[in-house]
């Protein structure tokens, strides 16, 4: 009752587009549903987003949900996950990931799902990780245990944006700590995160989680820039 009242005087709109959802839509519309840029990655083993990290990392496979474009649909909807708090969004990308990896035989034997850490200045300003209902989601579909204290954060990493690709995996590189290591140990891993750009955090989150013995890694991102 309460939550019908709440939507008749503030009803749930479109993170796309901001019409108004209708009773059997959620967080994004049908219309832009149809319209998002979907990879379709996750259906070959040799994509873009593994070959990031040729020469880089060692993945044992690797996947994007969509296309990022600047002032494009993914750009709206990641902001308003990120800047505007809309949590929801996190768990219906990994849903909708979740649901593709489990048909995948090659996901099918995952153990563990890992988001890519925040630091914990930015968690307390941002309130939330924006990966973790993406990651817990993910886990679910695939029965695979979400691990969230593996990998710590231990800078802030503002300026990364303004450094180019060399410089930045040079800073990079010491920012991320390991704990509670056995929990991952002799495990196939799924690391994941919201955005791929140059690749550089996730090929350090990599280099860190390797250090553990027997670790297999993969990786599934919400998007990749194009």
């Amino acid at each position: 009752m309460f939550h019908d009242l709440v939507s008749l005087f503030y009803p749930e709109t479109c993170n796309c587009c901001s019409t108004e959802l209708a009773k059997n839509e959620k967080t994004v519309c049908t219309t832009c549903l149809h319209e998002l840029p979907v990879t379709n990655y996750h259906l070959y083993n040799e994509n873009p987003v593994k070959k990031v990290f040729y020469g880089r990392a060692e993945i044992e496979n690797a996947t994007a949900l969509l296309y990022f474009r600047k002032k494009g649909m993914v750009q709206t909807l990641i902001h308003n996950l990120k800047y505007r708090g809309h949590e929801q969004i996190s768990t219906f990308l990994g849903e909708w990931v979740g649901s593709d990896l489990s048909e995948i035989e090659d996901y099918q034997s995952l153990d563990v799902v890992i988001p890519v850490p925040l630091h914990k200045l930015k968690l307390k300003s941002r309130g939330f990780n924006q990966v973790e209902g993406f990651a817990r989601k993910i886990a679910e579909k695939l029965d695979a245990e979400y691990v969230d204290d593996v990998l710590v954060k231990k800078s802030p990493g503002n300026t990364q944006a303004l450094r180019n690709r060399l410089s930045r995996w040079g800073n990079m590189e010491e920012t991320f700590l390991l704990e509670n290591s056995e929990k991952i140990q002799n495990k196939n891993v799924l690391l994941v995160d919201d955005i791929i750009t140059t690749g550089a955090t996730l090929e350090a989150c990599i280099e860190k989680i390797q250090q553990i013995e027997g670790v297999k890694v993969s990786i599934a991102t919400m998007a990749i820039t194009n």
